[in-house]
């Protein structure tokens, strides 16, 4: 790619490293076969792809992570309770795409509703990821991180509560992107937490998640929470250089816990900000000790809220029993083991005696997380650290441990729980498992963390 004017056409975006575009064919034959990752819950047939608008995806194949809607393929949400469910009307960024000349290759696993850290918790069985098949590919966007790295696909939708889109590119050595909270519309985003979902692409470059994020970004009437705000040629920031960009490096996030091999790695990168022309210097994010408890009081309170509507009247399978009341109890039977546990944790904290001590604490602890990055914003342009504190686990290794489960997204909540933007770029591998590196910018800095993630990468060239 010819980076002398630093504008680039889709068509270099696309070309970047080699097409490595696949056909319906060759996902089905792949997915079907003893080496399929179950990566894709539903794959396009020929005559689900309707004609596309002439724009700049136009031909190319995207997969979408099955909690967003389309009309022509189910939508299940990695649950039973949803088994089988076809979409009346299509999502915002399904449109968008189309618009752009994209093809929908199909809908990728994920963890239940959203609601995990390593796609294990889906109805329909894990993922694997193709780094390693007998580890995790991070979740809960898990299907379409894999769906990426294993080439069946050059870029993805997933959505990202509290990392589920950085998380999974870590493990399987992609970019994932989440936005600001408002620059991607939500509407046809089935809800877990609606005050931290956010939308994010994930892509086998940066510049390739960046193309998808200029393409599905925007206002939309149908979203209250949608901004309106002009949309960035994000593929151009991705190769803009990063020369004066001031980096901070947050105490709170490099914890003397970090394994030797990680910590190098981090290390690395930051050598690596300094000689494309950034300044490093540490700052502090003080109230990042209570961002996990913080979180699942939040995220739980809002899915039991959110999760009310499946009751086998209004959505979800319904069950044949005598009386309403049997019916929700054999209907809401359906949810897998960890919805169920959130669901009633989310009840808890919202109980009457208990809403200021949990809920409303919590909301005052996130208002004191957004404020710190708000100090530290006013100091640096963005924010470097771990995406994860470790490469992928072992399939099966914390399903039975929710807590040793939920403390993998302790780099990442923060910036759902503060709305910011944040990006995780591979940054090397430890033990042959890929690392990612965590960006994160002030709200509306989407441009500043993917020039920093496009300068690591260059760094990198072809090792990463």
């Amino acid at each position: 790619v010819s980076l002398q004017d630093k504008v680039l056409s889709s068509s270099e975006v696309l070309n970047f490293r080699g097409s490595g575009f696949r056909s319906l064919d060759d996902i089905k034959e792949l997915e079907g076969g003893r080496e399929g990752l179950n990566a894709f819950l539903a794959v396009a047939e020929p005559e689900d792809l309707e004609p596309c608008g002439q724009g700049p995806l136009e031909g190319v194949m995207v997969a979408l992570k099955d909690n967003i809607c389309t009309k022509r393929l189910p939508t299940t949400c990695g649950s039973r309770i949803l088994e089988g469910y076809r979409s009346p009307y299509e999502a915002t960024v399904v449109q968008r795409l189309r618009q752009a000349g994209a093809l929908i290759a199909g809908k990728t696993n994920l963890d239940e509703f959203g609601m995990g850290s390593s796609t294990e918790n889906s109805a329909f069985g894990p993922t694997l990821n193709p780094v390693d098949r007998s580890l995790v590919p991070g979740g809960s966007s898990g299907g379409s991180a894999a769906a990426v790295a294993a080439g069946y696909v050059r870029m993805a939708l997933g959505s990202d509560t509290g990392g589920s889109v950085r998380q999974p590119a870590a493990f399987c050595g992609v970019v994932g992107i989440k936005p600001t909270y408002g620059r991607i519309s939500r509407y046809g985003l089935i809800a877990f937490a609606s005050s931290l979902d956010q939308i994010g692409t994930i892509g086998a470059t940066v510049l390739e998640a960046s193309l998808l994020l200029e393409v599905v970004s925007g206002h939309d009437t149908r979203d209250s929470t949608s901004a309106e705000k002009p949309v960035p040629r994000y593929r151009d920031a991705a190769v803009q250089g990063i020369e004066g960009m001031v980096v901070g490096i947050p105490t709170e996030y490099f914890p003397e816990q970090l394994d030797p091999p990680v910590r190098a790695l981090l290390d690395e990168a930051c050598e690596r900000l300094v000689a494309a022309g950034a300044e490093v210097r540490p700052v502090s994010l003080p109230h990042t000790e209570f961002a996990i408890p913080c979180y699942y009081v939040l995220a739980t309170a809002e899915a039991s809220s959110n999760l009310a509507r499946y009751d086998g009247v209004r959505f979800g399978a319904r069950l044949p029993a005598e009386g309403l009341d049997r019916m929700y109890e054999l209907t809401r039977g359906n949810f897998g083991a960890e919805v169920k546990r959130r669901i009633m944790l989310g009840t808890y904290v919202l109980s009457s005696g208990y809403y200021d001590a949990y809920y409303g604490t919590a909301q005052r602890t996130r208002a004191s997380i957004a404020h710190d990055f708000t100090t530290a914003f006013n100091e640096v342009d963005v924010l470097f650290t771990p995406t994860s504190p470790t490469p992928a686990f072992p399939l099966g290794e914390r399903v039975l441990d929710p807590v040793a489960m939920y403390l993998s997204d302790v780099f990442t909540v923060t910036a759902n729980l503060a709305g910011i933007p944040g990006l995780s770029v591979p940054i090397g591998t430890v033990g042959g498992l890929p690392l990612g590196g965590q960006l994160l910018g002030p709200w509306w800095g989407e441009s500043h963390i993917i020039a920093a993630a496009g300068a690591l990468e260059a760094s990198y060239g072809e090792d990463t």
